[in-house]
């Protein structure tokens, strides 16, 4: 597991961008409520961060294209992105969010 930082840096209806040596892509984390998101942080469709965009509920929106994903699941909603961005699932680690080494790898493919 790779930490990525304490549950209480983060605030409900914001988006945080994680960059870590162990990690191959940039991450974002999501707490929507009490809930926590991790997505990967760059868009499917160009090469933008999606944490410097906007989040809507369940939503977050490129800053570029204005194609939206669902954190949930990494689904588009609209042109011009088509393919999903990675999602990947979380742990709580005594107070820190963890995420499994495996799930950020490059080659994983998106379902």
């Amino acid at each position: 597991m790779i930490k990525l930082c304490p549950v209480e840096d983060l605030t409900p209806g914001t988006v945080t961008r994680v960059v870590l040596p162990d990690l191959s892509v940039p991450l974002a984390l999501i707490k929507v409520r009490e809930r926590i998101f991790c997505i990967d942080d760059t868009c499917s469709h160009e090469t933008a961060s999606l944490s410097d965009g906007w989040l809507d509920g369940h939503e977050i929106e490129c800053p570029l294209h204005e194609s939206r994903f669902d954190v949930r699941t990494g689904k588009p909603d609209c042109p011009p992105a088509r393919r999903p961005i990675r999602t990947h699932d979380i742990e709580i680690v005594a107070g820190m969010v963890c995420v499994d080494e495996a799930s950020v790898a490059v080659d994983r493919e998106v379902a």
